[in-house]
Order: structure tokens, then sequence, then C-alpha cells
């Protein structure tokens, strides 16, 4: 793995600084070979997600998996960023939420909670994801051209209803994947990276984005 001299950390250090400015936990540069890709990973998208297909940032529509792991060779550095989410998760929930969202049995109390968990979660990832294009911006203007973000996931949030029928972004300037839809190993990047991310899920989970830098 490429190591990187304390010179080039602090080269970077703005970019930490900023995001957590903007309310993120935790900001590290990692080597740009420290993100641990996967082809499993989508396998968890397919039979694990029920965002799949509903996205055009979530695969089948994602990069390949192949694809993206070629463009990562390109860059250099990348600032693996964690934010700890205000949506609570409650303990009827932690385990059973997805079913409680679509399961008709599923008692009432854990339908509400599920809704009302599934509503500040999307509020706060429209959120988080212009943060991360802010700091994207701010990278691009610092002269790294190549600068690019995904965002916390899953799905794209910045429609309420994406317009996949026609296979069209209608924000193709602020359009980013999630970690995960490009097979990112996001609980082994960040382990590696000393920022170990919890599972089953604490009562506020932790979310992480990445922005490669080149």
């Amino acid at each position: 793995m490429m190591k990187k001299s304390g010179t080039e950390c602090e080269e970077f250090r703005f970019l930490a600084d900023k995001v957590r400015e903007a309310g993120a936990a935790d900001a590290r540069i990692i080597p740009a070979d420290g993100i641990v890709v996967e082809d499993r990973v989508r396998q968890k998208c397919r039979m694990g997600c029920y965002e799949f297909g509903k996205s055009l940032t979530c695969p089948p529509h994602a990069p390949l998996v192949e694809d993206f792991r070629q463009s990562l060779r390109d860059y250099h550095y990348a600032l693996l960023v964690r934010f700890h989410s205000g949506a609570e998760f409650g303990e009827e929930i932690r385990y059973s939420l997805f079913r409680d969202l679509i399961d008709p049995s599923a008692p009432q109390a854990s339908k509400e909670s599920a809704v009302a968990f599934l509503t500040a979660w999307v509020t706060e990832t429209r959120k988080l994801h212009r943060v991360m294009l802010d700091l994207e911006q701010a990278a691009f203007n610092a002269g790294y051209t190549f600068a690019l973000t995904t965002i916390c996931g899953p799905g794209c949030r910045l429609c309420e209803t994406c317009n996949v029928q026609e296979g069209r972004c209608i924000h193709p300037t602020m359009m980013r994947f999630s970690p995960e839809a490009l097979g990112i190993n996001v609980v082994k990047t960040a382990a590696d990276a000393g920022i170990p991310i919890h599972f089953p899920a604490p009562e506020n989970p932790e979310r992480i984005a990445i922005l490669l830098i080149d």
C-alpha cells in the first residue's frame, strides 16, 4: 500500500476541517488503494436492499464494480468521512426496519417507528448529499480537478421519485453514487482507517461517505 507523508496529509487538512465544521464526526485522509472494493458488495444490494433498481444511483444502474475498480487506480488519496445520524433507531425496529415498512402483519407501533426513522433519515440524506457536494467543490476549487465524492446511501434522495423509468437523471451535475453501489466494502475500509462502524446499528447509526482526491 502506498504510504502518505505528513506533508501530504497536511495538504488535505483544509478538506477534513471543512467537513468537520459541516457536522462530520470524523474525517481522515487515506491512500486511495486503502479503499476495499469487492464484487460481493453488489450482491448485498441485489439480495438485501429494498432500494435495488429504484434509483439511477443504485445497482443495476450504477457503474459496474470492475469499471469503478479501474477508475480508482487513477486516484492517490481519499477522504473518509463519518457522520453520526440524527435519526433514532429504536430497539423495536433495529433488526426489522424493512420488514416493518412492507409487511402488512407488522405491529402498527413498529410501522410508525419505521416510518418516523425513515422520514428523518431521508431528510438527513439530502443534507449530507449537499455537504459532500460542497466538499467536492472545495477540492475542485483548490486545484484537485478530478475530486469526486460518494454520498451516504442507500439511494439518492434529491428527488421524491427517481426518473428511473426514463433512464435519465434530472440533476446530472448533482448525481453521485453511494460507496456500496460502487462495490466499496465500507465496514472494512472504515475499520482499516481506524474509524470502525458498528453492527447492529446503534441508536443513532453511523454514516460514511468518501471523497476521492486527485
